[in-house]
């Protein structure tokens, strides 16, 4: 497994570069490299120049060390945060998790903060003094002030995530503009509403890429990013990000009615509060939209396999009309993008249960790997509910301009997939809310 070295030289003044500070870094590098000789690890200096009058000496001695063939890069950025960004791109793109930083021990807990920002738990961090004593030409013990070997104060922690926002507001989107996907089904003057699709965000990472909507301890894409591609989303669509609620999956059918106690975990959650938006994840499991126009309710679920099986989509349609008084025969209900019948296949004991609930659920049916509709399987539950079938938008409508149920495994451009992705998949959601 690829390791890396990553050495702060941020606290490093332009004036202050000389022979003992060159001898310290080589004296470390040479350290590095003879710590574990069976592998050796990419090496990244980290520098935060803005380059100015009297700095390019420091910059030219710096780019000295600039040798990527050899698996030492020195990265220069006009901040920590725009270098540490530089640095896990390096990272992400050469599969590294396991993380060495060494540096001055008055800028740990700033490094610490930075890093619990923008880095999961997918990578393994660990922390080096880089010792600051002349004589051992290591960096200058008289640049250090003692404010700066003051534990980090809450100013420093809120100073440090505004720079990290702003740091990310500024980037640039990728694959394109955002897109939201939205149906005809659901009136527009009444309800807000959408899927998201994968252009317009800034998570860089290939599987990620790049309007993900879900970080986890798995995951590279940190909850900073994820929370930045949310912000451009709320802007986008026209919601209150600070009102903005998503489901907390558990592949079962428990539902939350807003207003009550939140379970640990919930795959539906309904609301007739307005202004609050629901959300739904999904990356094959369906992001389903319930949106009642008469009572003025809605409600948002999300549906893998089990959660169909359990019946997650009625139990939503349940606790409107129980919480709402909403009846079944004005509740709309449309299924956004999700792993169609052509890429998803369970075992066949798994197949059975959705044969018994439609046998065109299944097609294969002897294999011991059938493939599965879930779509077809909630439509059925629906229908079977109570719900009417010209209430439902699904794959049964022909209309490519209105047929939002798209199967994401078959569209890698638009949508994220973990049957066709892997673990370090993205996340897209269905969203709604009811209007002011």
């Amino acid at each position: 497994m690829a390791k890396a070295v990553v050495i702060d030289l941020c606290s490093l003044e332009a004036n202050s570069w000389n022979n003992w500070t060159q001898k310290s870094l080589n004296r470390t590098l040479e350290a590095v490299r003879e710590e574990d000789p069976s592998q050796t690890p990419f090496v990244y200096l980290l520098c935060c120049k803005i380059l100015q009058n009297g700095e390019d000496a420091f910059h030219t001695e710096m780019q000295n060390f600039h040798c990527p063939e050899k698996g030492l890069e020195v990265v220069c950025a006009p901040s920590t945060v725009a270098a540490l960004y530089t640095i896990k791109q390096k990272f992400d793109e050469k599969g590294i998790s396991s993380v060495k930083i060494i540096l001055p021990p008055q800028r740990k807990p700033l490094m610490k903060e930075f890093v619990d920002q923008l880095f999961t738990s997918v990578y393994q961090l660990e922390f080096k003094d880089l010792q600051m004593n002349c004589e051992e030409t290591h960096l200058e013990k008289s640049t250090v002030s003692q404010s700066e070997l003051m534990p980090i104060t809450d100013q420093d922690i809120e100073t440090i995530r505004s720079e990290i926002k702003i740091f990310l507001e500024n980037l640039p989107s990728l694959k394109g503009e955002l897109n939201i996907l939205k149906s005809v089904l659901i009136p527009d003057h009444i309800f807000l509403h959408g899927f998201t699709t994968r252009a317009g965000g800034i998570s860089y990472i290939p599987s990620l890429s790049s309007f993900n909507l879900f970080s986890s301890s798995k995951r590279r894409d940190p909850p900073v990013v994820v929370k930045e591609n949310l912000r451009r989303l709320a802007l986008a669509a026209g919601f209150n990000q600070d009102m903005y609620h998503s489901i907390k999956v558990n592949h079962a059918s428990d539902v939350w009615v807003m207003g009550k106690a939140k379970p640990d975990s919930y795959d539906g959650i309904v609301t007739n509060q307005r202004g609050i938006t629901i959300a739904a994840p999904g990356a094959d499991c369906i992001p389903l939209l319930f949106a009642d126009p008469v009572k003025k309710a809605c409600g948002a679920a999300h549906s893998g396999w089990q959660g169909t099986l359990l019946g997650v989509a009625m139990a939503t349609v349940h606790a409107m009309v129980t919480e709402y008084g909403c009846e079944i025969k004005d509740i709309l209900v449309v299924l956004g993008p999700s792993v169609g019948p052509c890429c998803f296949t369970l075992p066949r004991e798994s197949a059975k249960k959705f044969h018994r609930i439609d046998p065109k659920c299944v097609r294969h049916y002897e294999s011991s790997n059938p493939y599965v509709d879930i779509r077809r399987a909630t439509r059925v539950l629906l229908e079977t509910g109570g719900i009417l079938p010209q209430n439902i938008q699904d794959d049964t409508i022909l209309d490519q301009n209105q047929n939002l149920t798209l199967c994401t495994s078959c569209t890698p451009d638009k949508f994220y997939s973990h049957v066709r992705d892997g673990d370090n998949f993205g996340t897209q959601i269905g969203f709604i809310s009811i209007k002011n």
